[in-house]
């Protein structure tokens, strides 16, 4: 659901809120005493609660050419207006009004309004003068004065961060791009070549929602948008949508024509080739009968992030959380909890591609007013407390949505305006200066999996293993008709790549990007030898000491690659092979990578493979891969192999 959808909800919703307000008013007598005015202005209420908002206004101001000192005629043009944001006017109407009682009960309603509209609008002071008349005269509706609280904590954060601005490029994309009436919700792969967005080409109803692409051409523009796919675009809506780093799967939102469970569902479709499929609901462990919608991938596409309104959560929209198993299937969605939710709406999630930071929007946590873009860490005990994104990412207006690009660098999102025929968006782009940027950046290798003996195209599992704490951080596969695969790296860790394919060899590949502060997208094919009698790997994350044979212990993810590999091909032999370097004296080589392939044999032995299946050599500095020339060249060289039987 795009952002004008979502204030229609928002306004329907204000209506439902505004009933709990109105009575105050049918408690004490209208303050006109015209008959007629009476009349139009209950005429007109039918019609503000339907949302018929024009209608509204012309019979309000027809009660008010009754009356121009019809108190409550104002307020509730007032509400109409809020409802269609604009604020000026909406404010102009409760101040005449306001002006026109001095009853005290209709008051606290002005200046609850007031003090909304105020801090909606920037103008802090005159938010927080209302608020706090509101506030210390209000001692029934507790639940109220708990929101004008929120709204009085926000006026002041506000006031206090009003000059502050990082230094921020902001653009807006081309007329290429922004060629639309709505352009909203953009997302990117990894590699930054891809824009995909939700279009609409009018802004009523009657204009349906389509997901587009955009691509970079050869000088790094990017081009015309297209539709992602006729199987994913109808004549109906398709709203939303987020998209795996390597740009093979998406998911979006829509509400209408297709198999549903309510409302709004999230459905899915897989790219093989040029091609995606058909989409297929995500089923009932992730979608309710109420509503879902704005989902967020992780960088391998096996976590996902959503808004749904359904029952259990913390306020009426909350983000909710669904993994995908080792079947394919997506987990019982689970409430992200606090801190991140609150009793007020929190929407929009985007999960960085480094997998532990969360940007969303909310209305519950102290900011601008309305809508502000917020941030929060995954720790190991839960999330951290919610950090504002500050200016000019904020301000009084409602920001809904924020992308930040992999390496950290650039972030996207769309912003909506009115406009005299309707609200018109358009898309920005926002260079980060490097002090504001994320501490975790990401970047990704990438590149084809082919079978070595006929170089045909593989589908294969990639996995990438954190090897200090030996947990599988993504799993991708490529794609079977291309062999193209992309998976993400993120600072901080050093890492395994293991590549996988039944009938074949695994690749074993090391990554450490324990310290580094700078590093560049890789391109690494793949060649994946057939499981047959003299294929063999090397274990690039088999580790030890300089001039010692005693297995790291971050060597153990490596070890268990191989066992399980030999599990699951029991009629498998290998021969383990240690090899060093031309440091130091041939002998002693010789000797050392003696000593470390046994070191392997043993542990493999202690496994409980059998000895029948092993059998260990060491060819010292004999049989070198590469140049022992440059350092590079010696660190190949240094390696530990195994080979079929």
């Amino acid at each position: 659901m795009h952002s004008s959808a979502l204030i229609r909800r928002e306004s329907l919703v204000l209506i439902l809120l505004l009933l709990l307000i109105l009575p105050v008013f049918s408690q004490v007598p209208l303050s006109t005493k015209s008959q007629k005015a009476i009349e139009l202005y209950q005429e007109a209420d039918n019609y503000r609660v339907r949302g018929q908002n024009q209608e509204a206004i012309r019979l309000l101001n027809q009660a008010l050419d009754k009356d121009k000192n019809f108190a409550e005629a104002y307020y509730r043009l007032g509400l109409v207006y809020m409802t269609l944001k604009n604020y000026p006017v909406a404010i102009s109407n409760f101040e005449k009004g306001l002006s026109l009682t001095t009853d005290a009960r209709k008051q606290k309603v002005y200046w609850y309004d007031l003090g909304e509209a105020y801090l909606i609008t920037g103008q802090y002071d005159q938010a927080i003068a209302y608020l706090t008349d509101f506030i210390r005269v209000e001692n029934q509706n507790r639940q109220k004065a708990n929101q004008a609280e929120q709204l009085l904590q926000s006026a002041r954060f506000s006031k206090e961060n009003a000059t502050a601005k990082a230094n921020y490029q902001v653009k807006e994309l081309s007329d290429t791009v922004n060629r639309f009436v709505l352009q909203y919700f953009p997302v990117l792969t990894a590699d930054q070549q891809e824009l995909i967005f939700t279009r609409r080409i009018g802004n009523t109803s009657e204009y349906d929602e389509d997901l587009v692409i955009s691509r970079k051409d050869d000088q790094g523009r990017w081009t015309i948008p297209v539709s992602v796919s006729d199987k994913i675009n109808s004549t109906l809506n398709e709203g939303t949508c987020t998209i795996s780093a390597d740009g093979r799967k998406i998911i979006f939102t829509s509400c209408v024509g297709r198999q549903s469970y309510g409302s709004c569902d999230l459905y899915e479709s897989i790219k093989m080739g040029s091609e995606w499929s058909v989409p297929k609901n995500l089923g009932p462990n992730v979608n309710s009968n109420e509503w879902e919608s704005q989902p967020s991938l992780s960088a391998d596409g096996r976590t996902l992030y959503f808004v749904s309104d359904r029952k259990g959560g913390f306020g009426r929209r909350d983000i909710w959380i669904s993994r995908l198993d080792e079947s394919g299937n997506w987990s019982k969605a689970m409430n992200l909890g606090e801190p991140v939710n609150t009793m007020y709406d929190e929407i929009s999630p985007f999960i960085h591609a480094n997998a532990r930071i969360l940007y969303f929007a909310s209305k519950g946590h102290t900011g601008f007013g309305g809508y502000d873009v917020f941030s929060a860490e995954k720790k190991e005990n839960g999330w951290s407390v919610p950090v504002n994104a500050g200016k000019p990412i904020n301000d009084h207006e409602d920001q809904f949505a924020l992308f930040i690009t992999a390496d950290g660098k650039k972030g996207y999102y769309s912003h909506e305006v009115p406009s005299n025929d309707g609200s018109r968006s358009r898309i920005y782009e926002i260079k980060i200066p490097e002090d504001q940027q994320i501490q975790y950046k990401s970047n990704y290798v990438k590149g084809i999996v082919t079978d070595s003996k006929s170089n045909k195209p593989l589908k294969a599992r990639i996995e990438l293993v954190n090897l200090a704490t030996k947990l599988v951080e993504s799993i991708v596969e490529s794609d079977s008709v291309t062999g193209q695969y992309l998976i993400v790296l993120t600072q901080g860790s050093e890492y395994a790549l293991y590549s996988n394919s039944k009938g074949y060899l695994f690749n074993s590949s090391n990554f450490n990007y324990s310290d580094v502060t700078r590093f560049e997208p890789i391109v690494m094919d793949i060649r994946l030898d057939p499981v047959a009698r003299g294929s063999s790997v090397v274990l690039n994350n088999i580790f030890f000491e300089t001039d010692k044979y005693e297995l790291q212990q971050k060597s153990l993810t490596e070890l268990q690659k191989v066992v399980r590999f030999l599990e699951e091909n029991p009629v498998v032999s290998i021969q383990i092979t240690g090899h060093t370097d031309n440091t130091g004296n041939a002998a002693y080589n010789q000797q050392l990578s003696e000593k470390r392939a046994q070191a392997v044999y043993n542990y493999l032995i202690a496994e409980g493979i059998s000895d029948k299946r092993l059998s260990w050599k060491g060819f010292g500095q004999g049989r070198p891969k590469a140049s022992n020339d440059t350092e590079e060249g010696r660190q190949l060289n240094r390696r530990i192999e195994f080979s079929i039987q």
